[in-house]
């Protein structure tokens, strides 16, 4: 990645789905990856939700714009934007996987308490499409939205929070561990 790695990023500072309509550029693969899954969740939320129409449709462009500055020649493709790219795909495999089990994790509760989607709006005080959002990981639950969820149905904070950590900051970590020279000092991955 570029040498301030995922700092130079904008997808992975979005925390409501509609800022993205504020971006002007997708600046690494990363943002690529990340514009790529949502498009695809938009896809079908969009259908409940046509509000979310213009939301996918700038994520197509960005898309679009990227690829052409970056991937629309092959001889000046380089090994380092391969490996980048790989990178942001592990990346989004992982966050894919996290909110994929998270999601599941909710609707059996809400199942357990026999509540659905709409009742779990009513109890944290969001709209039923805004929830679909937030279970399916397009927008991120508030600290509020965690606690409530973790004290009434039970569900650990590990389950709520995404933990995983970009390699580019466990990089580094394990080199400020190694410089500190501590033994007991780990990196738990």
């Amino acid at each position: 990645m570029e040498k301030d790695g995922l700092n130079n990023c904008v997808m992975k500072n979005i925390i409501d789905i509609r800022d993205i309509e504020q971006i002007n550029e997708l600046k690494c693969e990363y943002d690529l990856e990340k514009a790529s899954l949502l498009a695809r969740k938009l896809r079908w939320m969009s259908k409940d939700d046509p509000s979310l129409i213009p939301v996918r449709e700038r994520l197509l462009e960005l898309m679009e714009d990227y690829e052409n500055k970056h991937w629309i020649n092959e001889e000046l493709i380089s090994n380092e934007q391969i490996e980048e790219s790989d990178k942001a795909e592990e990346l989004i495999q992982k966050e894919i996987e996290f909110y994929n089990k998270r999601k599941e994790i909710i609707r059996e509760k809400l199942k357990e308490y026999d509540m659905n989607q709409q009742d779990l709006g009513e109890l944290l005080g969001h709209s039923k499409s805004y929830i679909s959002e937030l279970v399916n990981g397009v927008s991120n639950f508030s600290l509020k939205d965690i606690i409530v969820l973790h004290r009434i149905f039970r569900i650990s904070f590990e389950i709520l929070i995404p933990t995983f950590i970009e390699s580019e900051t466990r990089d580094q970590l394990k080199r400020n561990i190694n410089k500190l020279n501590k033994p007991k000092l780990n990196l738990n991955i």
